[in-house]
C-alpha cells in the first residue's frame, strides 16, 4: 500500500523518484500502532529534509499521514519517503517543493536467524543522511551474497570499521558494548539501546581488533538486535547474555502511539 500526501500515488508520480533517485527516507516497524523511537523517526525527516532539499518539514502532518496506513493490531513495516515529484535531472537546485510518501509492507517474523558479513572498503555518500541513493549500498551487499554473506559491513579510509549498508554495528569486549566511532548514519535502534543500562563506549574499531571481541551484532528499527555470527574469516557465537540483554533492553523501550 502507498499514499502520497495522502492520496493513491500514481505511476508518473513515482516516475520522478526512480529516474532520479534524489530524496531520503525513515523506516520503522509498527507493532499494534506503537513504534519505538517514533519521535526520533520524525526528527530525522525534519533535519534530513533541510539537509537535502533546505526547507522545513511538518512533523504532525506526517504522523497523521503515517497514521492513515498503520493498521490497529498486528505488525507491518512503515517507510516514509521524502522527494519532490518535480525533480528535473538537469536542475536539481530547482528541487524544493518535497512531498511525503508512505508505504506499507509486512514485518519480518522476529528474531531473524543470525548473519554473516563480508567487510569491504566503502564509504556512503553522506552517510549521515538517510537517502534513497542506494545503489552503492545494494551493489557492496551483493557483492558479498555473491561470495557467500549475507551482507557487506564498510570500513572507512582509515581502516575502521563504520556500519552496515542498512544498519549499525555493534560489538562486546568482555565490558562494554562497542558502538564504532566513524563516519555513518546514527541509527534510531542504536540511539535508543545507547540510553540503556549498560555498559557503552564510542571508539574507532579497526578490523584487526575485531579478534578480540567476543561478540558482534547488527541494529536496524525493522528488526531490533540481530547477531552476526561471522565477518570475514572471524566467528562470533549466535547467542549470548550480552545479546539477549540487548534485546531485553530494545523491547522495554515503551512504543509511542502513532
Amino acid at each position: 500500500m502507498a499514499e502520497l500526501n495522502g492520496r493513491p500515488v500514481g505511476v508518473e508520480q513515482l516516475q520522478t523518484l526512480a529516474l532520479t533517485n534524489f530524496g531520503h527516507f525513515t523506516s520503522f516497524r509498527v507493532d499494534d500502532g506503537g513504534v519505538r523511537g517514533l519521535a526520533l523517526h520524525l526528527a530525522r525527516l525534519e533535519r534530513d529534509c533541510q539537509a537535502v532539499f533546505g526547507v522545513p518539514l511538518d512533523p504532525d502532518r506526517v504522523r497523521r499521514l503515517i497514521r492513515r496506513l498503520v493498521p490497529a493490531s498486528g505488525a507491518v513495516t512503515i517507510r516514509v519517503t521524502i522527494f519532490d515529484p518535480a525533480t528535473d535531472l538537469a536542475r536539481p537546485a530547482g528541487a524544493n517543493s518535497p512531498q511525503i510518501l508512505v508505504t506499507r509492507r509486512p514485518a519480518a517474523t522476529l528474531p531473524l536467524a543470525p548473519m554473516t558479513v563480508q567487510s569491504v572498503s566503502y564509504v556512503r555518500d553522506a552517510p549521515e543522511i538517510k537517502s534513497v541513493g542506494l545503489f552503492g549500498t545494494m551493489r557492496q551487499r551483493r557483492i558479498a551474497q555473491l561470495n557467500g554473506y549475507d551482507d557487506a559491513l564498510f570500513v572507512d579510509e582509515a581502516g575502521n570499521v563504520s556500519e552496515g549498508g542498512t544498519w549499525n554495528v555493534g560489538f562486546f569486549d568482555g565490558e562494554h558494548v562497542v558502538w564504532p566511532e566513524a563516519r555513518c548514519l546514527a541509527g534510531i535502534t542504536m540511539r535508543l539501546l545507547q540510553n540503556s543500562p549498560r555498559k557503552m563506549k564510542t571508539t574507532p574499531v579497526s578490523l584487526g581488533e575485531l579478534g578480540s571481541m567476543p561478540a558482534a551484532f547488527a541494529t536496524n528499527s525493522a528488526v531490533g538486535v540481530r547477531a552476526i555470527t561471522r565477518i570475514d574469516d572471524l566467528t562470533f557465537p549466535a547467542g549470548s547474555e550480552l545479546l539477549e540483554a540487548l534485546r531485553m533492553a530494545y523491547r522495554g523501550v515503551a512504543p509511542e502511539a502513532v
